[in-house]
């Protein structure tokens, strides 16, 4: 029975999250997706990242994150400016990107209160473990 697979029920867990992450962000009205946000906030953090550094951070494959980007740029969410080498382009968050930023950061927090609803500190200590563990087992051997 697929239900008693441990990878099923993960899989479930976060399929279900993102769309109630996703409705939050439709109901308060916010032109943005999930992932749309995650790359906005990558960015805030890492300005320097190459597309295939961003796609690493967020799982997203080069295409999906080109176009990510492009909606980013086309809402100002983003501006784009040359490095300093020269050969790439520097993307930056705007202040319409900060702005959206500081709009749905209240709904994530309620978001991830919500999921975890029910699990103790411990729990959640525990589960941010056994989840590392897994994907440490899933990485590719030096």
């Amino acid at each position: 029975m697929l239900s008693s697979i441990v990878f099923y029920s993960l899989d479930k867990a976060i399929k279900s999250y993102r769309q109630m992450a996703q409705a939050s962000l439709d109901a308060a009205g916010l032109a943005i997706t999930i992932d749309q946000w995650l790359v906005l906030q990558v960015l805030l953090e890492h300005d320097d990242l190459t597309q295939a550094e961003i796609g690493m951070r967020v799982f997203k494959d080069q295409a999906s994150v080109a176009r990510i980007l492009r909606l980013l740029l086309g809402h100002g969410y983003l501006t784009e400016e040359a490095a300093p080498d020269g050969r790439r382009r520097r993307l930056r968050v705007s202040a319409a990107g900060e702005q959206m930023l500081a709009a749905v950061e209240p709904l994530v927090l309620n978001n991830r209160r919500r999921a975890l609803q029910g699990l103790s500190p411990a729990d959640t200590e525990l589960l941010q473990r056994l989840l590392e563990q897994i994907s440490a087992n899933c990485a590719p051997p030096d």
